[in-house]
């Protein structure tokens, strides 16, 4: 193991970014706020079948999804990116924090089947890339782009996930992570991770994280939305919460992306409460820091958000503004 982490401390050398907000036609950064569990042995599939909002059984290897996993109470516990690793394995990629408790907490169900959980963050160092060049990019490594979103390429030099037309996320193998580094310098500029949040704010793509540990239920981070949530398949740890929210209630909060003068972001968890009398109506998921202000995502009543006047930690706070999601809500359609 030592050797991987040798391996690896080279390309986070070469990878210093600077902070500027203006993009180069390809931008690169280290995926440092996120860490890899494996899920490995031949009962995996049915495993996280029974552990996961997503449909894992339905999962094709040459695609990714988003998920997430509750409590009994369909409170999110984690959100993830998974993919298929190999013929009885997967990969989930989430916040680096929640990994210890996530793994102690599926080692206790794996005990039931012939599958292990490990921490393989080791093993791979991940990257974001996203500019109008980034296909060129992964072409000047030997790597293939996919064709359509969340499509997945592989080859041993590493796998490319297509996140959208201009953004992937490039998982290089410890062995191979110093030399493709290397080369991916030539066709990429660094770039800090809050150019990245910030794209995936724009985006609409929360993340579950320490501070909001089991604050809520897949619904309010828009996750049906993104595909993370299938309401066909089989029983799941909160599935009964999940699927009543969906065909039965009516969901009081979800997630709105606003807008914060000023440049300092607030932390996940950070309160939002309605002007004018200072009530506690939701609170920030991501935050990140464009050129002109702060771009925040934020679980958010829905009556207060499309109504009142919204401030940040109190009445007296900075005034937030609602702006725009690039996709609608079922609830919000319009009759054709």
């Amino acid at each position: 193991m030592s050797n991987a982490n040798e391996t690896r401390a080279a390309p986070h050398n070469r990878l210093t970014c600077n902070d500027e907000l203006v993009l180069p036609a390809t931008a690169v950064c280290l995926l440092v706020h996120e860490a890899v569990l494996q899920v490995q042995g031949p009962d995996s599939e049915r495993f996280l079948q029974g552990q996961l909002t997503c449909d894992v059984k339905q999962l094709p290897a040459a695609l990714s999804t988003l998920g997430g996993r509750c409590n009994p109470k369909g409170r999110m516990q984690s959100s993830f990116r998974l993919l298929r690793d190999g013929a009885d394995g997967y990969l989930l990629s989430l916040d680096k924090a929640l990994v210890p408790a996530q793994m102690a907490d599926l080692n206790k169900y794996a005990a039931f089947f012939k599958t292990e959980v490990s921490d393989a963050s080791e093993h791979w160092l991940r990257l974001a890339l996203w500019g109008e060049q980034v296909p060129a990019a992964l072409t000047a490594l030997e790597l293939d782009w996919p064709d359509t979103d969340n499509e997945i390429s592989r080859q041993d030099a590493g796998l490319v996930i297509r996140l959208a037309a201009d953004a992937a996320e490039l998982w290089l193998p410890a062995a191979q992570a110093a030399e493709q580094t290397e080369r991916l310098l030539a066709h990429a500029t660094p770039a800090h991770l809050n150019q990245w949040l910030l794209r995936q704010i724009r985006a609409g793509i929360g993340q579950v994280s320490a501070p909001t540990f089991e604050h809520f239920i897949p619904q309010m981070l828009n996750l049906q939305v993104l595909g993370g949530v299938s309401f066909k398949k089989g029983c799941y740890t909160g599935q009964e919460i999940v699927a009543r929210m969906q065909y039965l209630g009516k969901l009081k909060r979800r997630m709105f992306r606003l807008l914060l003068a000023g440049a300092q972001c607030p932390p996940p968890g950070a309160e939002i409460v309605t002007r004018d009398s200072g009530r506690s109506v939701g609170e920030v998921v991501l935050a990140a820091r464009s050129e002109k202000m702060v771009e925040i995502l934020a679980v958010v009543q829905t009556d207060a958000a499309q109504s009142e006047a919204l401030s940040l930690a109190d009445s007296d706070g900075p005034l937030l503004t609602l702006t725009d999601l690039p996709y609608q809500l079922e609830s919000e359609a319009r009759p054709a």
